[in-house]
């Protein structure tokens, strides 16, 4: 339920996987682009969906006896589609969030928003995260993902219907974990795009992937997750991901900023689209708060993001912190 780039190449591997795929576009001029085409354009150009990948803009026909549902739309738009979707979801189909970020609010995880729009019970809910770049899996390179639920049969299922010679899925029970790393990850990458747009170099990168790491196990922790998946491919392998490649928008983002750009030029720099990880410092800044946990990384990218705060100052604060054990 989503043509972007994402859920375009989810929609890939299921049908790789040997798997029947409908896919949902809310524009009907890009679900008959790609019918016509099989191919996406607008969000995959270049790369071949399988003929057993059919696009539509009916949501009702896409989701008709589905088996799996992969909810594929940003964050902040995700409760209004649910809305409309909830009455034409199958009563037991698996629901799969692959959507990385906190609810702007409410300051829930979209498992949760799932469940509170769609009434399903949180063991029929997944998610799917991972250092998983979209175009580089479309293009069949080797990654591995985590899909976590509370239920490990249902984890076990989307396990065997996404996995292919080109990606490799775990399993985990540990959704509160995931959901977080992939949700924090994005306001660190906007931190390391941030020192690249400054010219800092690796050992300024590698300090904030480290220090990043740790303020999100530190909130995982508070919020019931188990602080080894901070250590798995839903944390360290995707904040590496997305903090180093080019590819990641969040980070091509804040390359801008580190350059000096206005977060109107960022925008421009990243094809008119805001990266989510700058929604996501709110979000998560909040819930920090509201949790006691020390967040400084997160914290200094919010005030750059929503506070108007100079990115040569938020250097000077990061780096002028009192002095403590590691």
């Amino acid at each position: 339920m989503g043509a972007g780039s994402w859920g375009s190449t989810l929609a890939k591997v299921f049908a790789d996987a040997g798997n029947t795929v409908q896919l949902w576009a809310r524009r009907p001029e890009l679900a008959e682009s790609i019918q016509l085409t099989g191919t996406n354009q607008d969000y995959l150009p270049g790369i071949s969906l399988p003929s057993a990948v059919t696009a539509t803009s009916d949501a009702s026909e896409a989701l008709k006896n589905a088996v799996i549902v992969v909810f594929a739309v940003p964050s902040q738009t995700m409760r209004d589609n649910l809305h409309a979707w909830a009455p034409l979801l199958p009563t037991d189909a698996t629901l799969v969030s692959i959507s990385k970020g906190i609810e702007t609010g409410t300051y829930l995880r979209m498992s949760q928003v799932i469940a509170e729009t769609t009434g399903a019970s949180p063991d029929r809910i997944a998610v799917l995260s991972g250092p998983n770049l979209a175009l580089e899996i479309a293009q069949e390179q080797p990654a591995a993902t985590v899909i976590a639920c509370p239920d490990e049969n249902r984890a076990k299922l989307v396990q065997a219907a996404v996995a292919t010679s080109y990606l490799r899925p775990y399993t985990n029970t540990d959704v509160i974990g995931v959901e977080l790393g992939g949700a924090c990850k994005n306001v660190i990458a906007l931190a390391c795009g941030i020192a690249a747009g400054r010219g800092l170099g690796e050992n300024t990168l590698a300090t904030l992937i480290t220090r990043g790491l740790a303020e999100i196990t530190r909130l995982g922790v508070a919020l019931g997750a188990d602080p080894r998946t901070s250590a798995g491919l839903a944390g360290l392998g995707d904040l590496v991901a997305t903090c180093t490649s080019p590819l990641s928008r969040n980070r091509s983002f804040g390359v801008r900023l580190g350059e000096g750009g206005t977060l109107t030029e960022a925008k421009k720099a990243t094809h008119g689209q805001v990266a989510e990880g700058v929604i996501s410092s709110n979000s998560v800044f909040q819930l920090a708060e509201a949790h006691q946990v020390e967040m400084p990384i997160t914290q200094a990218v919010f005030a750059v993001c929503h506070k108007g705060m100079n990115v040569s100052d938020m250097v000077t604060a990061l780096m002028g912190r009192s002095k403590k054990a590691e």
